[in-house]
Formats: C-alpha cells, structure tokens, sequence
C-alpha cells in the first residue's frame, strides 16, 4: 500500500511536501501502519515467527521466503532504527533459542560421547549461521551464536572434557586429531574457554615425560635412547599445536611449561643437560649408531636445541658440548638464533681455539721432522687452548715418567721459537696415552689416562710397590691413587694385582 501510494503520487511528494517542510508519505504511511496495525499484531506474529524458527530446529521445512518478509517489516517500522527489530522480536528470539539449546544440551551431556556432542555443537552453530543468513537479520548474527555457544558449551565447559572414556585426554591418547581440532575450534569461540582445554593438555603432556623420566630410571637402559623418545615426544605434541591448535600461543606456552616440568629432573644421576650434550656429541661425531645422512643430523640438532629452551641450566650445555668440524658451526648458528650472540660467544670462541691448537700441532710435527735431534721418540700431541676460553680445571704435579718428561722438554723448546709471553700449564689430568704391556701370553696395546699410564711405567723398573712408594714417586695426593689404583686392579680389565 505504501509503496504504490508514493509511486502515485510521486509529484506531491516531490514538491508540495518539500516546500512545505512536511513528512513524506512514506514515512507517515509506515507510521499508520504501526498506529494501526503492528501494535496490534507484532505479539502475535512475533510468536508465530519464533514457533516457526523451533519447528525448523527440529528439522520441519518452514517457508524462509515468508519469514523473511514478516522480519523485514519489525526492520521497516523502525525507520532507520533497529530498535522496534531487537526489542519487539530479537530480544524474546534469543530467550527462546538459549531455553531450546538448554534442554537439547542436558539430554545430549548424558547420552552422547564427548566427540559426539562437539560433532552436534558443530552442526547447531552452523545452522543458525544458516539461518541469520537466510531471514534472520545480518545484526543478530553474533549474538544468536553467542547463546548456542553459552548453552552447549559455556555452561559444562569442564563436564564433557573430563568424561572418563571420551573426554580430551582420551583424545590426546589415542591421538583423534580431527576431534582435537574441532574442540579447539568450539573452546576458542568462548571467553577462556580454552583455560581448561590446555590445562589438561598440560597435565596429558607431563604425565607422559614423566612416565619417559621413570622408564629410563628403572630400566637404567640407554640414556640415548631416552633423549631420543623426548624428542619423539616434543615432535609429536608440537605438531598438536601448530595443526590442532591452530599454533595457539597459549598451547605453546603450556607444552613449554610441561617439558620443563620433566626436562629439569635427573635420570639415573645425569642431568637432562648432560644427556642432550652427549646425545649431541655422539650424533656428531658419527651421525650417531645410526650413521645419519647429514640432513638428518641437521633435523636431529634443530630438535636438540628446541629442547634445549625447556632446560634452566643452559650454560652447562655449553660447557659440555663438544663437537666435530663439519656440523658444530651448524649448532652455534642454531643455539645462536635461538638464544642470542651472548650464549654462543663462548662456544665460539672454544671452536675457534680449536681450531688453532690442531694448526699449532702441525706446525710442531713439522718442527720435529726438520730437528731429526729433537725427535722424543714417540708420537706426541699437544692441544694449546687459552685458559678463558674453557671450564676451569685443576692441574697437579704429576710426576711424570723420565720418556714423558722429555716430550714435554721437546715441546717446550718448540712453544718458545713461537712465542715468549706465554706460560703453558699441563693438565695431565685430560690426557690420553696408548702404552704396549707385554703380559706373559701376548703384548697388548692399552689405551689409559697420563695417570694411569705414569702408574704402569712404573713397574718397569720393580715387579712390587708399596701403596706408600706409588705415592711418593708420582706425588699425587691420598685421594687421587686410590682413584687410580681402583681402576687398574677393580675395574673391568685388572692390569695391576
């Protein structure tokens, strides 16, 4: 009726009402039809539209088209406003949708697994996008969704996701990516919804790094073996949150908190630092047993040095990883973008010193091969390293034997024609000898420590020694020959009686 009146009389409108100042037509048409009809009706066919929406929610067909024209009039009256919409119709379609999702969400808590019931949370969300979009108007959109998602989730947000057979942490065990997914999806719609979804996350990922730490402990089995399945671990949950969780930074945080949890405790007397140093060390220098392709040493060390982010005590990783040529600039550059210049620069600098020592000994050797006088007689390597540079160790008199004495002599002649200013130390205590016993069925070639060695040269000269006499000649204190003797005569291989 309105529309056709301001089409017919279009010129009126046109001119006389403007000059006139007065309201167009149809604006006062609308205003009849609100005075007239719609404060008499809009009750009732308020309720007709929300009792029409209810029976689509069950699954009845409903005409869209119909509903769509009744819910623009309730936009129309308003007159630019929307408050004749949102307090004549909205306000009691939320009510109505949040009592229907109520009762659906209690029944489907008791009968329904917990994949099940997110499966269906999904699908409800999805329909009422469907119907904003259809007749609905585009304004009730987030608040429709609002009261779906107050309903079926906020309301028993910890219920579902602590159901005993179904609930996350049987998702997290028995690895239902896609229902992880989908609880990320429906949780992250709501105010900290999340909050218990990762809390849970946190306590699945401890429990089963502590179960590693615990297996390893009983088993005392290969500590190789136990680092390699921490990463196993870290792999596997990793991929949860950057695929599952959407990369969530709160997800990334809490798997942190979960590796430091177990990271920082001991196995069977080492600590995790020690066994990811080790762990490294041996990847390096032969691509570990397994004998890694070099792109997958590169993977194993980018693992290592995630890891390493979970350990508080970084800087005795430092001090105890030492590496091979071809990959250890690979790891500093790894640990560097990771953790800054500063954590490196010592690193850095031992690799550098390292370096120099091994230019250092062949420039001796060349030294000994142009002095045929000098020569000691046995092959000798010394590795000069600068004091700052490395953990600090303590260095003792040993008595050397007299053949030893000599090489050291041979070395020191060749150190000055370098340099005058510097004053070498021996730490016997870091050397390596291999010396030939000639036992009465075979000669053997043993690899001992300096000390051990210095022990053993000793019985060249006598067939018995007092504990008193060994002491005296090597001057080693009381602690340090018991040590030593213990490993020549306990150990594995008895040389001495």
């Amino acid at each position: 009726m309105i529309r056709w009146l301001s089409r017919l009389f279009h010129f009126l409108d046109r001119y006389f009402i403007a000059r006139k100042s007065l309201p167009n037509l149809n604006e006062v048409g609308l205003t009849c039809f609100c005075d007239q009809v719609y404060q008499e009706l809009n009750g009732k066919f308020r309720d007709a539209v929300i009792s029409l929406i209810d029976q689509e929610r069950e699954g009845e067909q409903i005409d869209r088209a119909l509903l769509k024209n009744v819910l623009d009039i309730f936009v129309e009256i308003g007159m630019g406003s929307m408050d004749k919409y949102e307090n004549d119709f909205e306000d009691a379609m939320l009510k109505d949708t949040a009592a229907y999702y109520s009762c659906k969400a209690s029944n489907w808590i008791l009968e329904d697994s917990y994949p099940d019931y997110m499966l269906k949370a999904e699908k409800c969300l999805k329909r009422e996008k469907d119907r904003v979009s259809h007749y609905l108007h585009s304004s009730s959109m987030t608040k429709l969704l609002e009261k779906v998602l107050h309903e079926l989730l906020a309301v028993y947000a910890t219920q579902p996701l602590e159901k005993l057979h179904s609930g996350c942490h049987a998702l997290l065990r028995d690895d239902k990516v896609e229902d992880l997914s989908r609880m990320y999806r429906l949780f992250s719609k709501i105010p900290r919804g999340l909050d218990p979804v990762a809390n849970i996350f946190k306590q699945h990922v401890t429990a089963e790094g502590t179960a590693l730490v615990k297996q390893a402990e009983d088993a005392a089995s290969n500590k190789k073996v136990f680092v390699r399945k921490v990463i196993e671990l870290h792999d596997k949950y990793l991929a949860y949150v950057n695929n599952c969780f959407q990369n969530s930074t709160l997800f990334h945080k809490v798997l942190k908190e979960a590796f430091e949890l177990f990271c920082n405790k001991g196995v069977t007397g080492s600590s995790s630092t020690e066994l990811l140093a080790t762990f490294c060390d041996d990847i390096l220098k032969k691509g570990g047993s397994e004998k890694f392709s070099d792109d997958a040493i590169e993977e194993m060390l980018e693992k290592v040095v995630k890891l390493l982010a979970y350990i508080s005590d970084k800087d005795l990783f430092a001090e105890l990883y030492s590496a091979n040529d071809e990959h250890e600039r690979s790891v500093l550059t790894k640990l560097k973008q990771q953790y800054g210049g500063q954590f490196t620069s010592k690193m850095e600098r031992m690799v550098t010193d390292l370096t120099l020592a091994r230019e250092n000994q062949a420039s001796f050797e060349e030294y000994l091969s142009n002095n045929p006088i000098a020569n000691p007689g046995i092959d000798l390597t010394v590795t000069v390293l600068t004091t700052g540079f490395w953990p600090s160790y303590k260095s003792f008199d040993l008595n050397l034997p007299a053949e030893m004495v000599r090489c050291v002599e041979v070395f020191k002649e060749f150190y000055q024609t370098k340099t005058k200013h510097r004053k070498l130390t021996w730490l016997y205590s870091l050397g390596t000898c291999n010396i030939n016993g000639n036992f009465e069925q075979k000669t053997i070639e043993l690899v001992v420590t300096t000390y051990q060695a210095s022990a053993l040269l000793l019985f060249n000269a006598s067939d018995r020694l007092s504990y008193q006499e060994i002491m005296t000649q090597l001057n080693l204190s009381n602690d340090d020959v018991v040590r030593l003797l213990h490993s020549l005569s306990c150990a594995k291989y008895k040389i001495l009686n």
